[in-house]
């Protein structure tokens, strides 16, 4: 039986395993839930009914949820050739449901209707955890050996940083090695066409201006903190047009620097602040460090501080840079190639603003790629996700192994 035939059979039993996870919450601490060991167990369940003996459960410390960690899978489906390893990484935890009222079902219970399957978590990142997961079954199923031992790593804490999933298996077991071959089906597009080899630096800035409260109608006794804080959100803005070249492997092709949140100073409209807090976000292309932007940012906050007669103090909630995977890498000619086989697409790789563990792979020198077959419903109220979709992913998945 070939792969597409065998996923058309699956077809049932892909849509009963996306019911599955989705009746299993696995929020983060940080969304108000207790994490991913309750969506953690049944998956596990259903892998052992179905054949896959070699699992590994892996345990990051996290004494915020009731069981005390977070917990990350390893399956192994052994191949003709150990040396070079193709792992498959999908993320287990999802965001929370937002406003219930825009949902028009229950987002845990899941729906199949018109080609699609409706629920919390169904294509972010279940599509990839599914499209993986039969992927894998077909060689199970069909006692074929894939040319390369396969890993598929269901991971805890993607939604919020993976400090307690990704970050930390890097950091605290030995599972990579250099020359393994990551794919992430964490992203893409509506064609399954775009292949993400590289990711703008992340500099988020939490800044603290502080001067000296006084009255409304008295700002001469004193040193306003807002008005401060708003030129400097501006200045820092304006570093756009300093670090200002073009890439157009990213969409927008330069770097952004842009004020985002606010936070409360005072309780009243007369009142001219002492404090005043704002936030930035920065996505900065790659041929930047951020050695240098900071260099600037400083330089921004001595020009303010001595401009108000204020002091200013900033953290970096993240702060993040990361190499590109090479367009000629084997990880990403190996995709390109089952692009075209299954898809009969011509791919395009792509830069993305946004942060994925695929940077923390490429920091360790590990070529990852990020690619799926989608329609970008992550986080949104009504979350579908198009089975066809699922299923081509799955194929492309398996000429990948082959």
């Amino acid at each position: 039986m070939n792969a597409k035939e065998f996923l058309e059979n699956e077809r049932k039993n892909i849509v009963e395993l996306e019911r599955l996870l989705t009746s299993h919450k696995a929020i983060a601490p940080e969304g108000g839930g207790d994490g991913e060991k309750e969506k953690c167990d049944a998956l596990y369940g259903w892998l052992m009914e179905n054949g896959f003996t070699d699992i590994e459960l892996f345990k990051a410390p996290d004494s915020r949820v009731s069981y005390g960690y977070r917990p990350s899978l390893v399956v192994t489906i052994p191949g003709v050739d150990d040396s070079r390893r193709i792992w498959v990484m999908a993320h287990m935890d999802v965001v929370p449901t937002g406003d219930l009222s825009l949902w028009n079902t229950d987002p845990w219970t899941l729906v199949e209707k018109d080609g699609k399957v409706f629920g919390r978590g169904v294509e972010d990142n279940q599509q990839g955890l599914c499209s993986a997961a039969f992927a894998a079954l077909y060689y199970i199923k069909n006692g074929i050996k894939p040319s390369n031992t396969v890993k598929l790593l269901f991971v805890a804490d993607e939604e919020n940083g993976s400090e307690y999933g990704a970050i930390w298996l890097i950091n605290n077991t030995n599972l990579f090695n250099k020359n393994d071959l990551v794919f992430i089906p964490d992203g893409g597009d509506s064609e399954g066409r775009t292949i993400e080899i590289a990711e703008k630096n992340l500099l988020w800035l939490h800044v603290h201006v502080m001067g000296k409260q006084t009255h409304g109608s008295r700002p001469d006794s004193g040193a306003n903190a807002c008005l401060a804080a708003c030129d400097l959100s501006l200045r820092l803005h304006n570093l756009e047009n300093i670090f200002n070249k073009k890439d157009d492997l990213f969409e927008p092709d330069y770097s952004t620097f842009q004020p985002t949140k606010r936070e409360k100073n005072v309780d009243s409209i007369n009142i001219i602040p002492g404090e005043d807090w704002f936030c930035m976000d920065c996505r900065i292309l790659p041929c930047y460090s951020l050695a240098e932007v900071l260099k600037e940012v400083d330089r921004s906050c001595r020009e303010t501080e001595k401009m108000y007669g204020v002091k200013i103090e900033y953290t970096t909630p993240q702060k993040s840079e990361s190499p590109s995977t090479s367009r000629e890498s084997p990880v990403a000619q190996k995709l390109a190639a089952a692009i075209r086989t299954v898809h009969s697409l011509e791919p395009k790789f792509i830069g993305i603003g946004g942060g994925t563990v695929g940077a923390e792979l490429r920091r360790k020198g590990i070529d990852a790629v990020v690619w799926s077959t989608l329609d970008d419903q992550a986080h949104q109220p009504n979350e579908y996700c198009i089975i066809e979709n699922l299923i081509k992913d799955a194929q492309t998945l398996i000429e990948i192994f082959k």
